[in-house]
């Protein structure tokens, strides 16, 4: 328990210095942070902080990786807004009592744009596709019988054609078992410097007022504001109530203080069947601005088969309601687990 005060009251200090500031809401950046990632977490409206387990854990709460002690490889695919895409992919293993490591990328896929101009408003006949991409490496542990711990270190990168900006950032969970039944999560997520734009592409060329004919053009380079990235303070109860032998039915609620967009308060429901068969739910609510919310409710369910001996599939799916967009998020994720 000592432990656990500790950690927490670190989280905490962290918490009030990087997520909590009113005044950082709608100026961050780098927001493919934000777009969460696995059908089983996003189906339970991500409030399962504190009881997700193995590679759906990382996005969550990385503190939940070291728990399964298992090899796994993920993939989870996700129809977003206006036509982009997002790809994720994962692969973990656990090293014994030094703890687990998962390795994990994050693809956005916007389609090929036109290159417009002023002088071609209709397009050149040209396009081009940003790239925007977050790589992470997730190290977890199990301390005690009751406390784990872990943390993402993420390497971020966009690009838009010759122009780019790249950081990095830092994640920091703990997962806390009062019983079998009773559950603690929290974290802190993206902690890191500010990123900026840099590159060719903000060369311009230019004809310098009061020069004298025939000097011709000049040019500049255009300097661009710096943005932080949306970090955020989470804290999160679970609980898992055994209906019978072949039921069970796990609840739970996570707060959320953003320092880019509104408190959140999230709740998520899971009904499994023998371990085989579940039915997901959860909810996202805005705690300010209810109205401008963009997501509502959330829905899913999956299937875990064991393939033969200890090699497991588990295929999920996940639909989120955009409240303000013509397409809703579908969700597809698929994983293979090997126990160990």
């Amino acid at each position: 328990m000592k432990k656990l005060l500790i950690i927490l009251v670190a989280l905490a200090v962290c918490a009030q210095i990087y997520a909590g500031d009113v005044s950082r809401k709608g100026t961050t950046g780098a927001d493919q942070l934000l777009i969460p990632v696995g059908a089983r977490g996003i189906a339970t409206g991500g409030a399962f902080l504190a009881n997700l387990t193995g590679l759906e854990s990382i996005f969550y709460n990385p503190a939940g990786l070291d728990v399964t002690k298992s090899t796994e490889g993920m993939f989870s695919y996700m129809t977003y807004l206006g036509d982009i895409n997002v790809s994720y992919f994962a692969a973990g293993a656990s090293l014994g009592d030094i703890g687990s490591i998962a390795l994990s990328f994050k693809a956005m896929d916007f389609g090929d744009i036109d290159v417009t101009t002023t002088d071609y408003p209709d397009g050149t006949g040209q396009s081009y596709s940003p790239s925007f991409l977050v790589g992470t490496l997730t190290f977890s542990k199990v301390l005690t019988d009751r406390i784990s711990v872990g943390t993402n270190l993420k390497m971020i990168s966009e690009t838009i054609m010759n122009t780019s900006a790249a950081g990095f950032a830092i994640d920091i969970g703990v997962q806390y078992k009062f019983n079998s039944k009773l559950f603690l999560g929290a974290s802190v997520k993206n902690i890191g410097p500010n990123m900026q734009y840099t590159g060719p592409d903000l060369i311009h060329s230019t004809t310098i007022p009061g020069a004298d004919l025939g000097t011709g053009p000049g040019s500049f380079m255009i300097e661009t504001e710096t943005f932080q990235i949306p970090s955020y303070f989470e804290l999160s109860l679970g609980y898992k109530y055994d209906i019978n032998m072949q039921n069970d039915l796990l609840v739970a609620s996570t707060f959320t203080a953003n320092n880019s967009l509104e408190d959140l308060v999230n709740f998520g429901v899971e009904y499994g069947y023998m371990d085989m068969f579940f039915l997901r739910g959860g909810y996202r609510y805005q705690v300010e601005n209810i109205d401008e919310a963009v997501y509502g409710f959330t829905l899913g369910a999956g299937v875990s088969y064991k393939l033969s001996g200890d090699v497991g599939i588990v295929v999920d799916y996940a639909f989120r309601e955009a409240k303000e967009f013509p397409a809703d998020n579908h969700i597809m994720t698929v994983k293979l687990s090997f126990l160990q």
